[in-house]
């Protein structure tokens, strides 16, 4: 098991409160895509998908087929959508990438005719038909047909014998704003796209846009089908959103001191000597750096939890290790638990706080946790 004790400790029952806050937020009949891309935002992919395959999750939602071969190779039976889509036609061995979607039972959103014949291609020789999604450029710029491609999709598309349209989606940019102005035009688009999808004489069994926000704030989205991600793991889309719902943490960051020594007043501390001590000090190193996802970011403004109270990073956090002042914390000692996110006691620090702190999202706070810390199961 190793001898680091930087530790991602993961909360099953979180996580199953999660979902079940979801399933009451969602008509009976709608499905749910559990969003497990980036190893689960960093929670740890197979066990998570376990947990929600456990109670009931209709589907999973990965960024590649590499994610989705990696929870088949687990033995996740669970439908698994290729969120990402699949670039067949940019790989060297075409072929082979499309074998991979048919031997794992993936299904992939495609956005493009090209790739709809390369897989239809494969799937024929095969002997097999592929459900696939479709995705729809509603506003969000970056994957998806336009509405102005649909007619001739669809047209090229119908005449597929080795595909089967089993969804069709849209992704919303700003739905975590409290402004919902744009949303409702994305979603005025889509739903006018499904409608001309449907008068082409298609029937997808699916139709699907809504993401956590979408969950939260926006009813008339959830469609048969939605897909959460950042909900599951007990962190809200956007400030506005906290406590709509009731969500727990599902992570929970540790460490130990590892090493406490006692400097004078004037004491520079890390790389850059950013740091250095008004007064007599007690600096506890711990083994934890950048190198495992605590963003250099953090250096002079970030803290830790140590015997319930908070304790400030002191200068600048290094790739494997970081200092932090533990002066005010009274009997701090070597070995004693330092928790980066989570709680301890009445304090608490999460990934939300530790975003604003940084100006970015508890998304790639998660996600930067690196492989090297032990995702542990609780």
């Amino acid at each position: 098991m190793g001898t680091r004790p930087t530790v991602a400790l993961i909360k099953t029952e979180a996580l199953k409160h999660n979902y079940g806050q979801i399933r009451k937020a969602v008509h009976p009949s709608a499905k749910i895509m559990a969003v497990v891309k980036s190893n689960a935002y960093g929670h740890g992919d197979v066990e998570v998908a376990k947990t929600l395959e456990n109670l009931g999750c209709e589907s999973f939602g990965v960024a590649c087929a590499e994610e989705g071969i990696r929870l088949r190779e687990a033995g996740i039976k669970t439908p698994i959508v290729v969120l990402g889509g699949i670039c067949l036609w940019l790989c060297d061995d075409r072929s082979a990438q499309a074998r991979d979607v048919l031997d794992f039972a993936l299904t992939p959103v495609i956005s493009d005719i090209e790739t709809a014949r390369l897989l239809d291609g494969s799937a024929g020789y095969a002997g097999k038909t592929a459900p696939v999604h479709v995705e729809i450029d509603s506003g969000m710029g970056r994957l998806g047909l336009l509405p102005r491609e649909i007619t001739p999709f669809f047209r090229e598309f119908n005449g597929l014998k080795n595909l089967r349209l089993e969804g069709v989606m849209s992704h919303f940019s700003e739905m975590d704003s409290e402004d919902k102005g744009y949303s409702k035009k994305q979603l005025d688009v889509f739903s006018g796209a499904v409608e001309d999808i449907k008068r082409m004489g298609c029937a997808p069994a699916y139709v699907h846009m809504a993401n956590s926000a979408a969950v939260i704030d926006c009813g008339e989205s959830h469609f048969n089908l939605v897909r959460p991600g950042i909900m599951l793991y007990g962190s809200y889309p956007s400030r506005a959103q906290r406590g709509r719902i009731d969500l727990r943490p599902v992570m929970q960051l540790v460490t130990r001191i590892m090493h406490i020594k006692k400097v004078p007043a004037g004491f520079p501390v890390s790389y850059g000597r950013t740091f250095v001590t008004e007064k007599e000090s007690a600096i506890a190193t711990i083994p934890i750096g950048y190198g495992d996802g605590l963003t250099r970011r953090l250096s002079g403004k970030g803290e830790v939890l140590v015997r319930g109270k908070r304790a400030p990073i002191a200068g600048n956090i290094c790739m494997d290790h970081t200092m932090v002042d533990v002066t005010s914390v009274e009997g701090a000692r070597v070995g004693d638990e330092v928790v980066v996110i989570g709680t301890q006691g009445n304090a608490e620090i999460t990934a939300d706080e530790l975003a604003e702190k940084t100006g970015t999202i508890s998304y790639e706070i998660f996600c930067a946790v690196s492989a090297r810390v032990r995702r542990v199961v609780i």
